[in-house]
């Protein structure tokens, strides 16, 4: 399954909001510097959905492509 999800880093609580069927929203506490915050959002993806996630595109990007496997 592939998402679309909108990064919001260095927040102050870290949330998933659910904007449409295949449209996120993430907010994280880590800064996007050296892959933190991407590493961060993977980690809250597969808590979230129970399965791995990867960035298809978007790594250098607040937006992004996600596949959920």
């Amino acid at each position: 399954m592939k998402i679309s999800v909108k990064v919001v880093p260095n927040a102050k609580e870290e949330k998933i909001l659910k904007i449409s069927d295949k449209s996120y929203k993430v907010y994280l506490k880590e800064k996007a510097e050296k892959g933190k915050a991407n590493k961060r959002l993977l980690f809250l993806l597969k808590k979230f959905f129970g399965r791995e996630a990867v960035i298809l595109k978007g790594k250098l990007s607040r937006m992004k492509e996600i596949l959920i496997k």
